[in-house]
This record gives structure tokens, sequence and C-alpha cells, in this order.
């Protein structure tokens, strides 16, 4: 079997595959390289998931490229306008002419004596496979499996006699008009689906086994429309991603540095926006410190607006059986339902599936560390993007793209051809990579890479912080052996 070489293979042709693929054109443009994309169109998650309210809850003056400033006017952007924003990114720059659709990577194995990896690449159409190689390879698919969300075993389901849903595969043309609908869920899809549900169904019920920590945002940013109006558009673009970056961060380290005066600030919020009586520590008031787990946004009070008016209802319970017309609580009490939504959450998947080899070693992935964020212990010519989860996606797999290329010119300029960072200090304590209790993560911990205890094992969660390291750190620091 032929055999396709490039120098760069870049996995996922999603929001940070096309920013890879930018930044190694422009920074390593003697390079070639192609982006693999499992699926038939690009986009990753913006193109995957089409429930209503589908949008960001990061804004996009920091989840839009920096080289490529963000136009429209909505700061909180709806997922039709951020899939476009990508789509229009890479016709701008060609990047769409280096993506190969509908290529599913199996399994990529790494040879020391040829010093490349070898790809096996399932065509999805005619389950045929390819063979590629390269000399780097980038994995940028994200950490969600696009295969299915997470949906407990509930008791009964299978006697419900309505339609039973997740969000991550939204039937098209669904007509819910007048129809009593359960949303299971506490997090951002749950809050995010009710107020678009509610404006045509007859009833929408948010039914969470217990709270999440939610905060209001405006769909515009004054200040941002504000220097649109008066700078120059990269200038603009420049000091409000800085603006947000910046208050993002600050509110992060409020949360977790002063846990009880945040509780209490993020519980006015929500209180001055509900009506006098509402029970709002039954339903607002989590179990958790703020920002143990991810803070939910909604959109200019849209959540606590349907509440207040009563298109829909929020019920903290637990289920005991589903039943024919419904759902039955453990309190008692049902809850009755023709369609019921279960935003349950997601599950995570290292790497997009794909199985890696090491001179014939198959790499357990919860096995090694994460190495600045972006390449793991004992894997030659290997990066892995990940985001954050204190702050947009982009913020992080910006830097990471920018470090692998720092990285690549570092060894073309040194004559060097493999570059593999190794865990050799027995004082790295390891530590889940991501640094939140949400479920979806919990249930992955055994699954994922791990970070370790102290630099440059650690991820630290702050952009400040890895602006200086991924940036202007050393490159040659000792800890990457070159060969």
């Amino acid at each position: 079997m032929a055999t396709t070489h490039f120098d760069v293979l870049i996995i996922g042709a999603g929001l940070s595959g096309i920013g890879a693929a930018y930044r190694l054109q422009t920074l390593c443009p003697e390079r070639s390289y192609a982006l693999l994309e499992g699926r038939a169109e690009m986009g990753g998650t913006w193109d995957l998931f089409r429930y209503p309210g589908m949008r960001s809850d990061s804004d996009m003056f920091t989840l839009s490229y920096p080289f490529r400033p963000w136009k429209g006017a909505a700061a909180i952007a709806n997922g039709a306008a951020i899939l476009r924003y990508i789509c229009d990114t890479a016709h701008a720059f060609g990047i769409d002419q280096h993506i190969r659709f509908k290529h599913q990577v199996q399994l990529a194995a790494w040879s020391s004596e040829e010093a490349r990896w070898t790809l096996d690449v399932r065509i999805a159409d005619t389950q045929q496979t390819l063979s590629y190689s390269c000399n780097f390879l980038y994995v940028c698919s994200g950490y969600y499996d696009y295969a299915a969300g997470y949906t407990p075993a509930f008791t009964g389901s299978g006697a419900f006699t309505g339609r039973l849903i997740h969000p991550q595969h939204w039937p098209e043309n669904l007509d819910y008009t007048g129809k009593r609908i359960v949303v299971i869920g506490s997090g951002a899809t749950a809050v995010t689906l009710v107020p678009a549900l509610a404006a045509k169904a007859g009833h929408v019920t948010l039914l969470q086994r217990s709270p999440s920590y939610i905060a209001s945002l405006p769909e515009t940013d004054f200040i941002a429309d504000f220097l649109r109006r008066t700078l120059p558009e990269r200038v603009a673009h420049r000091i409000a991603r800085w603006k947000n970056i910046l208050l993002a961060l600050g509110l992060y380290q409020f949360c977790q540095r002063l846990p009880v005066l945040a509780r209490r600030v993020l519980r006015h919020g929500v209180a001055t926006k509900l009506p006098q009586g509402f029970a709002v520590d039954e339903h607002f008031k989590p179990r958790y410190q703020p920002w143990d787990q991810r803070l939910c946004l909604v959109l200019n009070a849209d959540l606590f607006k349907v509440l207040s008016c009563g298109s829909a209802s929020m019920v903290t319970d637990q289920i005991d059986t589903f039943t024919a017309g419904g759902i039955r609580l453990k309190s008692g009490r049902e809850l009755a339902a023709d369609i019921v939504v279960t935003a349950t959450g997601l599950k995570l998947q290292a790497c997009g599936g794909i199985k890696l080899a090491v001179d014939g070693q198959q790499v357990a992935l919860a096995d090694t560390f994460v190495y600045k964020g972006a390449l793991l212990s004992g894997v030659p010519n290997f990066a892995l993007c990940v985001g954050y989860t204190n702050a947009s996606w982009t913020l992080r797999a910006d830097l990471s793209s920018l470090y692998v290329c720092r990285l690549l010119n570092h060894m073309s300029l040194n004559g060097l051809k493999v570059a593999t960072p190794v865990c050799d200090d027995s004082s790295v304590e390891p530590r889940p990579l991501l640094n939140i209790s949400s479920g979806y993560v919990l249930r992955a911990t055994n699954a994922l890479p791990k970070q370790g205890s102290k630099k440059p094992w650690h991820l630290p969660q702050n952009y400040l912080k890895d602006w200086m390291t991924l940036r202007y750190g050393s490159v040659a620091d000792g800890v990457i052996r070159f060969k």
C-alpha cells in the first residue's frame, strides 16, 4: 500500500485544527502539511452540535483567532455564526485546500529507525484503508467523543412512549411546538436549551439532580463595540481580547481565593433576576465551590426570564423511574412529558480515539504526562491540543500551536529530527489533566493523560503564565531530548 507523506499532519479540522494550520503555514512555510478530518465537514464541535440555542459560553474576542478579528455584532455568538467564522477563515487563508475529509485515523505508529509516524486511515464512505506518514503529528481533535454523548442508565426509560433525545444528536426538523419537554441536566447545554425550547414548546421543565453556578451576560460587549467604532480593526480586536482575558482571569482568581464571597455575589446576581419568593437556594445553591466546575453562562438573563414568566420551570430532585407518560421522581412527583432531552453530559476521548504506538509498543495515555500542556512524555514528535477549563478554548489552543511551530523551527535550525519530552523526575506527582470536578471529567480521568505537580508538567490554567512559557520560554530546556 502506497504511503502519502507530509512533514506535518494535523488531526481535526475544527476550531483548533484550522488555527494550527494557519500558524504552521505562516511560521513554518517550508513544511508540507495536511489536515485529516474524520467527518464530512470542517468545524468540529460547531458543526456537530445542532440543538436549539447552540452557542458559545466564551466571548468571541477570545474564542476567535488573534490573527482574524471577530466582526460579528454578538460578543457571545450562536453555533451557526461560529461555524461560518471557522469556514470563512479556512477559505480566506487557503487552509481548506489542505483538508482531507472523511479520513478517520485508526492507528498512528512511530518508528525510531525511520524517525516518522505512519498512520492507518479509514475512509468513511468506502471503508478503504489508506496509509499516511509524517515527521511530526499534531492532534487537534479536542477531547469529546463525537460518536455519542453520555446518558445514564435511567430506570424504566424503555417504557417511555415519547421521544428521548440527547443534544449531541438533535433530530433534524424536530417539531416541538406545543409539546411538554423535560430537559435533564444542570450544565451549559441544559441552561442554553431551556429558553430556546420555551419559545415554541407548551412548557419546558429543567430537571436537575443538583444546582450549578449560573451568571448572566449581555449578548453584546459595549466596550468592544466602542473600540471597534473608534479604532482600527486589529487594534480594537486586540484590546477587546486582552480586556476579556484579564476579566475572565480575575473572575476565576476571585472565585478560587474568596469562594464564600463569590458564592454570595453569584447568588445575588441570580436572585435579582427572579421573582420575589422564588426558591433560589433550592435551585441555585450548588454543593461545590465556585469554579470547581465550569461556570454556566446565560445570555441576557434568558433562562431567568422564561422561569419568571412561567413558560419554563425548574425542579431539583432525583429520578425514580421513567413512566409511559414522563418521569416519576424520588419525591413522588410526576413530570408529564412528550419529549425528554438528556443534557446529561459528554464522553471524553483522548486523541480522537486514535491508538498510538511507539516502536511497536502501544502508548497507554493514562500513564503519560503532558509537557507544557502540549506534548506527551515518552512520545516523540507528537503534540496534543488541550484548551482551558476556565477560559476560552482558543486561547490555549493558539498558544500550543505557536509553541509547536517554535519547536519545529528550533529543530530545523539545529539539524534535529526527533524531540521527545522525558519525565524522569521521581518527585513529579500525577494529577488529573483537567482540574474541574464535573461528572464528564471524573468519568474519563483514567483514560486521559495526566498533568504533574510541578513545571513543566503542570497546567496552571492561567493564560498569562502560559503566554510567557509557550511564547518565550526556552525550547531546549533539558527536559526534551533531541536527536
